[in-house]
């Protein structure tokens, strides 16, 4: 019986040590709806059908975020981040930035905007400009870990380029459309 129950354990034991696949979300954005992987809020900038991949390798020790899409309008320029809160039937549900050291001055209502929080290395940015083909595709890779408590939920697209001034930091504009993480 002991002798059965080893190569079962052992079996066990090598399929534990697979990696976890990274998260991934492949969709097509869509008008909101409970559920929905990929939602835009401005057909005009982030049309119905348009594409997006994202993918996000070793969350848990110094994440690399891809982000590539398809069928945008060509030729512009956008914002991106990651967000604390899902999707939801507008961009303001997915509440601020994703912040590695949190603003303490930062609430819900009047997110980030100190240069010192709101930076491309304490958040995750990808921002990104779109081709004659209305793709792109842009990619983040940091040296802290996501909370694993917390971690971030979403990923927004914005209207215009982050900003980086004080006072300004990290704003970009109109929350055009979201993207749900796994």
């Amino acid at each position: 019986m002991r002798a059965a129950a080893l190569p079962a354990a052992l079996a066990l034991a090598a399929f534990a040590a697979q990696p976890t696949p990274a998260p991934q979300v492949e969709a097509a954005f869509s008008t909101y709806a409970p559920g929905a992987a990929a939602v835009t809020y401005d057909t005009t900038a982030v049309p119905t059908g348009a594409t997006v991949r994202l993918a996000i390798a070793d969350a848990a020790t110094s994440p690399k975020v891809t982000l590539r899409l398809t069928g945008l309008v060509p030729d512009r320029a956008y914002g991106a981040h990651l967000h604390q809160r899902p999707c939801g039937p507008d961009g303001a549900a997915a509440g601020p930035h994703y912040q590695h050291t949190a603003d303490p001055a930062a609430t819900p209502e009047k997110p980030s905007a100190d240069p010192a929080y709101a930076n491309a290395t304490n958040e995750v940015w990808l921002d990104f400009t779109t081709g004659p083909d209305g793709s792109a595709q842009s990619s983040a890779t940091h040296q802290w870990p996501f909370n694993q408590q917390n971690p971030p939920r979403s990923l927004i697209i914005h209207a215009e380029p982050t900003q980086t001034a004080a006072g300004h930091a990290g704003m970009a504009g109109a929350r055009l459309a979201c993207v749900n993480l796994p």
